[in-house]
């Protein structure tokens, strides 16, 4: 049974958001620690975390998700956690999912994927069109068939942590994941529903996606054949 498990919450402009997230994680998974880590935001997040008292881990610059993410997988490392739960700071992603998230790791995968489109049929627009092609890609290089490449909730065992705490080029994107399962890492998915975004917008703009998901497809069908794989 897992009894260590740090949620690592990336925030960038999220004041609005961290009080229901913090409130949500803390209500269905008290015995569960949780760090939100600012990265550089400008909108008061970090001092809207230290009056509430909010567990902290402050970037004094933007790194991107992918630097929050290492930092907090590097946290969570050198801390001795078991395993480490992705979690968006937008309010999207619900808490009460999390146990079954930790429930099927420990089956014995080594990364869980919390997934819209297990049960549900993806919306007809241009993301998820973009979801379909990297999904596709992904089938194409690895074998492996992912509903929702692109989700941002995640759980990973301290083997896959450690790569993302001291390795490089190890990101929360899905050509890394289709690495990982090149390396042998055993992935799997359980359904989830998401809400709206409370407050604010993605980053994701429709030019920005569609540049995402160029990128992204490039680097599992090309780039990722050149990486060195490290066994499992």
């Amino acid at each position: 049974m897992i009894k260590k498990l740090l949620i690592v919450i990336p925030a960038y402009n999220e004041k609005n958001n961290l009080k229901h997230v913090v409130e949500d994680i803390t209500y269905h998974c008290p015995d569960y620690d949780y760090l939100i880590v600012n990265d550089g935001s400008t909108d008061g997040t970090i001092e809207f975390c230290h009056e509430n008292g909010y567990n902290l881990l402050d970037l004094p610059i933007n790194l991107g998700l992918a630097g929050a993410i290492q930092a907090g997988m590097l946290f969570a490392y050198e801390h001795g956690y078991e395993t480490v739960m992705q979690f968006d700071g937008d309010g999207q992603h619900k808490a009460e999912y999390i146990d079954a998230l930790v429930t099927q790791l420990e089956k014995g995968y080594d990364i869980v994927v919390g997934s819209r489109f297990i049960t549900e049929k993806k919306p007809f627009n241009l993301r998820m069109i973009g979801s379909f092609i990297i999904s596709f890609a992904m089938r194409l290089t690895t074998g492996f068939v992912m509903c929702d490449p692109t989700s941002g909730m995640r759980i990973f065992t301290r083997n896959i942590v450690k790569r993302f705490a001291l390795g490089v080029n190890y990101t929360p994107e899905p050509d890394t994941l289709s690495y990982l399962i090149r390396c042998g890492a055993r992935i799997s998915e359980v359904p989830i529903t998401i809400e709206e975004r409370i407050s604010g917008k993605s980053y994701l703009t429709l030019v920005r996606s569609i540049v995402y998901m160029t990128q992204i497809t490039c680097s599992i069908l090309l780039i990722q054949w050149f990486r060195r794989r490290k066994p499992i």
